[in-house]
């Protein structure tokens, strides 16, 4: 470095052979990495001087928080954009850890397609190169996608070394894979890609992988099948975990073999004080497994003897545990046993917040309190669940409490209470079935208090008796401004913006035919060419067989006839139509008698018709 220096800063002729010739650019940028610039003049730095490598992370980490977000566009245009800066020489670019990272956007988006195509990319002649990360995330959306020929024709491809990369054949290759077939079910192919590279995947001998398999029967539907993945594991001198044990435990639970789960718990003491193990004993996930299981099965007695081993034990009780115990109280009636628990959850959590419980638990108690009709204590737990609770309250929620209030209004005989509730249910509801709860809680409602005052007003016609003849309620034929058979659907298609249905004439007035809205799918054909057959009925019909005869031909519009020698549903040209009855007719009339309901509930008298005006007039 002494003879360096005044090499560089010597102002020698030019004709001396010891000029310091210009710097090429790798040797600029070794010796600006190496040692720093001396002080003092020296010679200008190159105006094309190479600028450092882009600093890729802040892309990276923002294609990850992406991915949590799942916007796959958003991040395609980022990348792209680094591309085009990197083209253009102001900074930017792509190299293999951004890539992967894309992929695997790829792959928690669900489109694998494009992965595939990146990595294309990726290995082409302009790619940025892959590596064994980048295989692992395209074995796993390949198996997430089931597209298995694929993904077993590259792990070939690597296990014979003529993939590009050179990636070398690892555990942590296939378990991505693997654990994609375990996540669908696939037991059957998942043991063949174990058997056929088994010598690989056993290296070191971890019991992580036997774990793998046994979840995969958890999602398969031989939960049991988890337990001979317990006696290879022993076959093979290896010693079963905590969550093996977990697992094998759940598999019973889920198969309803209590007494084999039961067993399996005591095995763990055992092998945990006989190792002097303390990991491999009993944890809150063991514990709530059992009491999902005894819940199921109703043993109060057993569920009792969980809770008080919980208690007495070192195990953390989070709010998951408190809250299996009390469903598990509440699976078995014991309301008394989850009001117990529900009180040391909300003692406690004065002191940690993180116990504090969610609403889950306070539908659950008020399920079981709207059974019995206890309403005051269905109340307060509403009420409560707002500034008690912790996580978000949906709309599902907020409207199953209203539906739990109503059941223990009406199963406390509170009648006009639960009517009130129940008109309020159907304004916030667009509809529900009446099998669920609430439907079958409001049939109760509308069966105590009586059809007339029902709040299901659209489906109530007192004005309208079901024995009078339809020609009572129906509109002259001509007032329905029947539409000519030859119309081209193109040139009248308005018409069926307004009306669902629109009965079709000829060129002598007969009837021959009726377009339903739901039919006019093409614009340049005849109406005649989308029509019905006209169902016709005689003008004497009673108004309850033409209801029926519309919702069983599921048909809009009937077409009445004079009464004569008429069989339903046939219509000659000598019958001429007298009118037509619809759906919709059916539905004004409901309409105005809500109206008129809720004018005789507010007390108010139409205008002109009050009874101290007339008086005074």
């Amino acid at each position: 470095m002494m003879l360096m220096r005044p090499r560089l800063l010597s102002p020698s002729p030019p004709s001396s052979r010891r000029e310091p010739r210009p710097r090429t650019l790798s040797e600029a940028s070794r010796v600006s990495s190496s040692s720093a610039r001396p002080p003092g003049p020296g010679p200008r730095p190159s105006s094309n001087k190479q600028r450092p490598p882009p600093n890729l992370r802040r892309l990276t980490a923002r294609i990850v928080d992406l991915t949590r977000r799942r916007q796959l566009a958003q991040i395609m245009a980022e990348v792209e954009a680094s591309k085009r800066r990197a083209r253009s020489g102001r900074g930017g670019g792509v190299n293999i850890i951004v890539m992967n990272a894309v992929l695997e956007a790829c792959v928690s988006c669900g489109d694998v397609d494009l992965a595939v195509q990146l990595f294309d990319e990726m290995r082409g002649p302009m790619g940025c190169g892959v590596d064994g990360v980048s295989y692992g995330i395209l074995l796993k959306g390949l198996g997430i996608a089931r597209r298995i020929d694929e993904a077993f024709e590259i792990l070939e491809s690597v296990e014979k070394d003529t993939s590009d990369g050179s990636p070398r054949l690892s555990p942590h290759l296939i378990c991505g894979f693997l654990n994609a077939l375990i996540e669908a079910g696939d037991m059957r192919r998942a043991n063949a890609l174990v058997a056929r590279f088994r010598q690989v995947l056993y290296e070191g001998q971890s019991v992580l992988l036997y774990n793998l398999l046994m979840k995969g029967y958890m999602k398969s539907n031989f939960p049991l099948g988890a337990l001979t993945v317990k006696d290879e594991i022993l076959r093979q001198g290896l010693k079963p975990d905590r969550l093996t044990y977990n697992t094998i435990i759940f598999a019973c639970v889920k198969s309803a073999q209590i007494e084999k789960a039961f067993q399996f718990l005591e095995d763990m003491k055992d092998e945990a004080k006989r190792d002097d193990n303390p990991e491999l004993l009993p944890d809150a996930v063991t514990y709530t497994t059992l009491l999902k299981g005894l819940g199921n099965s109703q043993d109060l007695y057993s569920v009792l003897k969980i809770v008080v081993e919980m208690k007495s034990s070192l195990v953390s009780i989070d709010r998951t545990a408190y809250t299996a115990m009390a469903d598990a109280f509440l699976a078995c009636g014991s309301i008394d046993g989850a009001l117990c628990i529900f009180g040391e959850i909300i003692k406690q959590a004065g002191d940690n917040k993180d116990l504090r419980a969610k609403p889950h638990l306070y539908l659950s108690i008020m399920r079981a309190f709207a059974t019995i009709g206890d309403f005051d204590m269905v109340r307060r737990l509403k009420e409560r669940m707002w500034p008690d609770s912790v996580g978000s309250i949906s709309r599902s929620v907020k409207q199953e409490a209203d539906e739990l209030l109503m059941e223990a209004a009406i199963n406390n005989n509170q009648v006009d209470v639960a009517r009130r509730l129940l008109r309020r249910i159907v304004n916030g509801k667009e509809h529900f079935s009446w099998r669920s709860r609430v439907g079958l809680v409001a049939l109760k409602v509308e069966t105590l208090s009586g059809f007339t005052n029902s709040p299901l007003r659209p489906h109530v016609f007192p004005q309208i008796l079901l024995n009078d003849p339809v020609e009572k309620y129906m509109i002259p034929f001509r007032e329905s401004q029947p539409l000519g058979a030859d119309l081209i659907l193109e040139n009248v298609a308005m018409r069926f913006l307004k009306d669902s249905a629109v009965p079709l004439v000829n060129d002598w007035g007969s009837c021959v035919g009726i377009v339903h809205s739901r039919d006019c799918t093409k614009m340049d054909s005849p109406l005649l060419s989308m029509a019905r057959p006209p169902l016709c009925v005689p003008c004497s019909t009673s108004l309850e067989h033409v209801i029926d005869l519309l919702l069983r031909e599921k048909c809009e519009m009937v077409v009445v006839v004079k009464s004569g020698n008429m069989y339903e549903g046939s219509y000659t040209s000598s019958s001429r139509p007298l009118g037509v009855f619809s759906l919709g007719i059916l539905s004004e009339a409901t309409t105005n008698t809500a109206n008129t309901h809720d004018e005789r509930v507010s007390g108010a008298a139409p205008p002109g018709k009050d009874p101290e005006a007339r008086g005074r007039g």
